[in-house]
């Protein structure tokens, strides 16, 4: 009787393990797995110039948000096209005393930084990590 229970959960085991490897179930690497629902060639063929919707909605150029943070940096010149422009008002007044920023420079934000940016020379002065709410 032992050697019967034993046999029949063999089997029960061999053929959990068939089911588990068939094609299509779990992770699958095969060359129509890669394609995606996108079709044959083509990678995230969507969105502004081919970028995923996520980065196209932060108009920084398609770069992921850890890049363009590490871009932009005190001294460099701030790209025209990234961020968003703020008045001065707009700007929290605990942030204004903290870091004394002034009415005399322009100030932009995106991706969690506020930038203190020169009107004459668009040099970076000072970046802040501000996230936002």
């Amino acid at each position: 009787m032992k050697h019967l229970i034993l046999i029949a959960g063999a089997a029960a085991l061999g053929l959990a393990a068939q089911a588990g490897a068939q094609p299509g179930k779990g992770h699958d690497k095969s060359a129509a797995h890669a394609q995606g629902k996108h079709g044959k060639g083509s990678l995230y063929s969507y969105g502004a110039g081919g970028c995923p919707p996520g980065l196209a909605k932060k108009n920084n150029g398609c770069m992921p948000p850890g890049q363009a943070k590490k871009l932009y940096n005190r001294g460099q010149r701030f790209p025209l096209n990234y961020g968003n422009m703020w008045n001065f008002d707009q700007v929290p007044n605990d942030l204004r005393r903290q870091y004394g920023f002034g009415p005399n420079a322009n100030y932009y934000y995106g991706d969690g930084y506020i930038y203190q940016v020169d009107p004459k020379t668009m040099l970076i002065q000072q970046v802040v990590s501000a996230i936002l709410r």
